[in-house]
């Protein structure tokens, strides 16, 4: 079972705010059937408690464990903005939202972790002219 497929895949060539960027990140959650539009307010939740941006540029928002009825299957979103998105004062490039049904969602952040880590690894995600291209570079995230 695939948690990221081509179409959760987005680049923009400009920025967002973080608000906006929670909304698509949850739109093509839901595109995909992992979760309900609430999602987003379970999204908007997390983040007044604390960040989920990490560093290296990414943030991976997702919901409190409160929102678990909100969740209908482990996917993930990953829209990149090349103009960025100010995060609370930080600048996120990576919006990577995540669904994860019962404790799946702890093996999926440990492997965008590891992914953005590596500084080469950043950097050709950075790279990556096309979604197709970003999404060939993610497809280790798909492993598990």
């Amino acid at each position: 079972m695939s948690v990221l497929t081509a179409e959760q895949v987005r680049i923009h060539p400009g920025g967002a705010s973080r608000d906006d960027a929670l909304q698509e990140a949850t739109d093509i959650l839901v595109a995909a059937g992992a979760v309900t539009p609430a999602y987003v307010d379970a999204m908007r939740q997390r983040e007044e408690t604390v960040s989920t941006y990490m560093g290296n540029g990414l943030a991976i928002p997702h919901g409190t464990n409160e929102a678990k009825d909100t969740i209908l299957a482990s996917a993930l979103s990953v829209v990149r903005y090349d103009g960025g998105v100010d995060w609370d004062g930080e600048q996120a490039r990576f919006v990577i939202g995540i669904a994860g049904v019962g404790d799946e969602h702890l093996d999926i952040l440990s492997r965008i972790a590891i992914l953005f880590s590596e500084e080469d690894d950043v950097a050709r995600l950075k790279a990556a002219a096309t979604p197709d291209e970003l999404f060939a570079l993610l497809s280790e995230v798909n492993e598990g």
